[in-house]
Order: C-alpha cells, then structure tokens, then sequence
C-alpha cells in the first residue's frame, strides 16, 4: 500500500520517515519530495507497506501525531491518474 505523508518538518530525511513507519510493519520503499532547485524536502514523502494491515496500522497511529513540531497528516495515497484542466 502506498501512504502519503504531509506536513513533515523540512529536516526530516528519508531514513527519518522510514523509522516512523517501520515500528508499524515492513517498508518496502520509502521517497521524500524534494525541491528540484533546491534539493531540500518540499514536507511530503510517500512510503510503501506491503501489508495492508500494518500500513493502516500506521495510518491511524501517526495520522495527527506531532513529529518534530509539526502535526503530521497521513493518508493512503491516491493515483492521479486523471488531469484536472
């Protein structure tokens, strides 16, 4: 399952977000969005949980929690699969 991770602090890196989500089951992979020109975080990742039921594991528990002084929003993520023009 891919999860969608929002308003994560600027300083959080990659192994960072993976630790938050790994006490919950296996991560298979785990990708911040970074800023092409600057190459710092743009406070967006996306991780991928084979088990259906550890990602909504945690989902729920980091769903609203507060990490680094931000309060993070966490959400399966959808495919954008269609342009809205």
């Amino acid at each position: 399952m891919k999860i969608m991770a929002l308003n994560l602090s600027r300083n959080t890196d990659e192994s960072k977000l993976e630790k938050l989500f790994v006490k919950y089951g296996k991560v298979d992979s785990c990708t911040l969005v970074l800023d092409k020109q600057t190459g710092k975080s743009k406070g967006f990742g996306f991780v991928d949980m084979p088990d259906e039921e550890e990602a909504n594991a945690a989902i729920k528990a980091l769903h609203g929690s507060q990490v680094s002084g931000n309060k993070l929003r966490v959400k399966i993520s959808e495919d954008k699969t269609e342009d809205k023009e």
